[in-house]
C-alpha cells in the first residue's frame, strides 16, 4: 500500500512531462514575441547606443542668445534728474536641433526670448549667427534660421507608436560644457498638468540640465520625439523628472514657419470643459471616471455646429482618450484649421461619434490695443478687446469677455493705485465697460473721483480712487 502511495506521484509527474497533445486534441497558440526587449544577457548589457549617437548628434547644436538690459538706479537720483539708467549684456545658453538641410533649426523659446544676438555653434565648431524666423511663447518652441546648406538632419516622429518604457537619449549642452549624451526611459506620455497649455508632455528621466533647454529627445530610430524643454527640481540640476515638447507639436510649428507665418495658427473646438473626476463619474452613472465634461460652448463655434451640448462627455478624439481639459486642447491644437476631427461622446446612456471641422478661434471684436493715458487711475496701464483668439494669444479663459489689462507702466497711475496685468476691467465709475472704445468714453470726463470695478483671478473687486 505505502508502495502504491509512492508511485502516484512519480505517475503524475510522467502525465505532465508527457505529449500535450495525447490527451487533448487543443493546442496552446505560440506567444507573441515582444518587439521591444529589455536586456536579457551579458552580451545585451554590453550593447552600445553609440551607432545611434554618431547618427544623430551632428545635426544638434549649440545656441548662444544676447540682449542688452537697460536697469533703474536708485529712484531718489532720478527724482533730481540724476543717476542715468546703465546698460548691461545678458546672455543665455541652450541646445537646438537642425530639421532642415538648409539651416532650419528648432529650440525653445525662452533660450532665444529677447535676445538681439543669436549665435548658433555647429557640432563641427563653425558658427553662424542666426534670424529668428518664429517664436511660439505657447509651447515654448522658437525656429531659427541660419546661412548654411548640406547640414545634418533629424527626421521629426510625432511619436503616436510611443510607448511608456522606450529607451531615450537626451542631447544637449548642459552647462556650456560641450555636447553630452544622456540616456533614459520614457517616464510617462502626455503629462498636461505642468508647463504651458498649449502641449501635451514626454515625460523622461534621461539627465536634462541647464543648457539642455532646446536638445534633442530621440528615440532608437534616431528620430526627434521631442524637444527638451524643462525639469522639475528643488535644486535646479537634474533629479530624473525632464519634460520634453512632442514631436507632434515640434511639427506644427515647424511647418508653419515653413509656409512663411510669424505666428502658429491653432483649431479651437469652443469648449469649456474640466475632468470627470470619481464623484462626478458617480453622479452621472460611470462605472469609471473618464473623459471631459462639457461646462459651456461658445456660440458658433465647432463645437456649437457640431450638436455638442452642456452635459456631453468627451471621451476621445479621433480615438485618443482625453481625461482633461488640458489634454482635449492639446488633441485639438495639433490639427490645422479645416481639418476634421472624430469625437467620442457620451451623451445620458448612449455615446454618439460626431465628425467636428475645426476652425481657427474667432477674432472679434478686434484687438484695439491702446495705452491709457491721461489724469485717470488707468494711466500707463494697455488694455486689448478679448476675443477668442486674442484669448489664446494671451493664454486666459477664450469664454471672458471686456476689456483685459497687459501691461503695466511702473511709472504710471495704474501701478500706483495696484493695478496688474491679466486684470479686466468691468466698470468705471458706475459705467459698463465693454470694449477699449467704451473704456475710453467712461475716462474721458475727468475728474478727481473715479471708482473701478476689476475682475482678478475670478473675483470682482472695486475701488475707489482720489487723484
Amino acid at each position: 500500500m505505502r508502495a502504491a502511495r509512492m508511485l502516484l506521484p512519480l505517475l503524475v509527474l510522467l502525465t505532465a512531462c508527457s505529449d500535450p497533445g495525447a490527451g487533448s486534441s487543443a493546442q496552446t497558440p505560440p506567444l507573441p514575441q515582444p518587439t521591444r526587449r529589455a536586456p536579457s544577457d551579458a552580451a545585451s548589457i554590453k550593447l552600445s547606443f553609440g551607432p545611434i549617437v554618431k547618427r544623430t548628434a551632428p545635426a544638434v547644436v549649440n545656441i548662444s542668445s544676447k540682449r542688452v538690459v537697460r536697469t533703474r538706479v536708485d529712484p531718489f537720483w532720478e527724482m533730481f534728474g540724476g543717476g542715468m539708467p546703465r546698460e548691461r549684456v545678458e546672455g543665455s545658453l541652450g541646445s537646438g536641433v537642425i530639421v532642415r538641410s538648409d539651416g532650419v533649426i528648432v529650440t525653445n523659446n525662452h533660450v532665444v526670448e529677447g535676445g538681439q544676438e543669436i549665435t548658433v555653434s555647429l557640432a563641427d565648431r563653425r558658427e553662424f549667427p542666426a534670424r529668428l524666423l518664429l517664436a511660439d511663447p505657447r509651447t515654448d518652441l522658437a525656429v531659427l534660421k541660419i546661412e548654411a546648406t548640406g547640414l545634418p538632419v533629424l527626421a521629426i516622429d510625432t511619436g503616436e507608436d510611443l510607448q511608456v518604457g522606450d529607451l531615450v537619449l537626451a542631447i544637449g549642452d548642459p552647462f556650456g560644457v560641450g555636447q553630452t549624451v544622456t540616456n533614459g526611459i520614457i517616464s510617462a506620455l502626455n503629462r498636461t498638468e505642468v508647463g504651458q497649455e498649449a502641449s501635451s508632455y514626454i515625460q523622461t528621466d534621461a539627465a536634462i540640465n541647464p543648457g539642455n533647454s532646446g536638445g534633442a529627445l530621440v528615440d532608437m530610430d534616431g528620430d526627434l520625439i521631442g524637444v527638451n524643454s524643462f525639469i522639475l527640481s528643488r535644486s535646479g540640476s537634474s533629479s530624473g523628472v525632464g519634460f520634453a515638447v512632442p514631436g507632434a507639436v515640434v511639427r506644427q510649428v515647424v511647418e508653419s514657419a515653413f509656409g512663411g507665418a510669424k505666428t502658429v495658427v491653432r483649431p479651437w473646438l469652443g469648449v469649456r470643459g474640466q475632468a470627470v473626476t470619481a464623484e462626478i463619474a458617480r453622479s452621472m452613472g460611470q462605472e469609471l471616471p473618464q473623459g471631459v465634461l462639457v461646462a459651456a460652448v461658445y456660440p458658433g463655434s465647432s463645437a456649437a455646429r457640431a450638436g455638442l451640448t452642456e452635459g456631453d462627455v468627451i471621451l476621445a478624439v479621433d480615438g485618443q482618450a482625453v481625461n482633461d481639459e488640458a489634454g482635449l486642447n492639446y488633441r485639438i491644437s495639433t490639427h490645422r484649421p479645416g481639418d476634421s476631427v472624430r469625437l467620442r461622446v457620451r451623451r445620458g446612456q448612449g455615446e454618439t461619434t460626431p465628425s467636428v471641422r475645426l476652425e481657427a478661434p474667432p477674432s472679434q471684436p478686434a484687438r484695439d490695443e491702446r495705452v491709457i493715458a491721461g489724469p485717470n487711475p488707468l494711466s500707463g496701464a494697455t488694455v486689448v478687446n478679448l476675443s477668442p483668439a486674442t484669448a489664446a494669444d494671451l493664454g486666459v479663459d477664450a469664454f471672458a469677455r471686456g476689456v483685459l489689462i497687459t501691461a503695466v507702466d511702473g511709472r504710471g497711475l495704474a501701478a500706483r493705485a495696484g493695478l496688474r496685468p491679466g486684470d479686466l476691467v468691468r466698470q468705471v465709475n458706475g459705467r459698463t465697460v465693454a470694449d477699449v472704445r467704451s473704456l475710453q468714453g467712461a475716462l474721458a470726463p475727468g475728474g478727481r473721483e473715479w471708482e473701478v470695478v476689476i475682475e482678478r483671478a475670478g473675483q470682482r473687486i472695486a475701488a475707489k480712487f482720489r487723484l
